[in-house]
Order: C-alpha cells, then sequence, then structure tokens
C-alpha cells in the first residue's frame, strides 16, 4: 500500500510541479490570468494523474475502479472547475450545467481508454 502511495504522489506530484513552475513564471511576469488558469489546471493534473493508481488495484473489478475514480473526481476536480472562474456560476443550474460536461467529458475519456486498454493489453 505503501508504494501505491508513493506512485499516487510522483504520477500527480511531477506534473504538478511543471505547472506550478509555469504558473509561477506567469505570476511574476504580472500574467495573473494566465497564471491561475495554468496553476488550476495543475492542480487538476494532480488529482487525475494520483487517482490513476486506482486502475492498478487489479484484485477490483473494471466497474468499482471506474466508480471510486468518478467519485475522486467529483470531489476534487468538480469543485474546482467550479470556483476557477472558467464558467459563468450564478445559479445551481449552471452549477449542473458544469456537471453534465463534466460527466460527458469523463465518459468519453473512459471509453476511449477503455477502448485502447483493450486494443492494447493494459
Amino acid at each position: 500500500m505503501d508504494i501505491l502511495i508513493l506512485n499516487s504522489l510522483l504520477r500527480g506530484g511531477i506534473p504538478f510541479v511543471i505547472m506550478g513552475s509555469i504558473a509561477l513564471l506567469l505570476y511574476f511576469q504580472n500574467d495573473l490570468s494566465n497564471a491561475k488558469s495554468t496553476f488550476l489546471v495543475g492542480l487538476i493534473i494532480f488529482f487525475v494523474a494520483a487517482a490513476s493508481v486506482i486502475y492498478d488495484l487489479d484484485h477490483w473489478s473494471i466497474f468499482k475502479r471506474s466508480i471510486i475514480h468518478l467519485l475522486t473526481m467529483l470531489i476534487t476536480v468538480y469543485p474546482i472547475l467550479l470556483f476557477s472562474g472558467w464558467f459563468d456560476i450564478t445559479s445551481i443550474s449552471d452549477a449542473l450545467i458544469v456537471l453534465l460536461i463534466f460527466l460527458l467529458v469523463g465518459v468519453v475519456l473512459w471509453s476511449v481508454f477503455i477502448i485502447l486498454a483493450r486494443i492494447f493489453a493494459w
């Protein structure tokens, strides 16, 4: 289990450090909007990459891994999307539209990776 946590931190941490460094450079160049967006993308990448270790748990079914991953993304990525300023959120219906976009993108990406996993026997 310790190796799983280490893998999670490495998978998420490396891209986060890279994106965080770029965000810091943008910040010092007084490009605050892009610095914020780059940092938030780095944060999203951190959570997505760190959570990818869920798919290394071969003793879980693909259904269980997918549901746990979805819940993890809902708890981490979805709030970032809501508070990022990338979407105009003025009502609950706006938040639900963002949720729908989030779920649609997730289903498409999940489907593509499931197909690729079967083709390449990952």
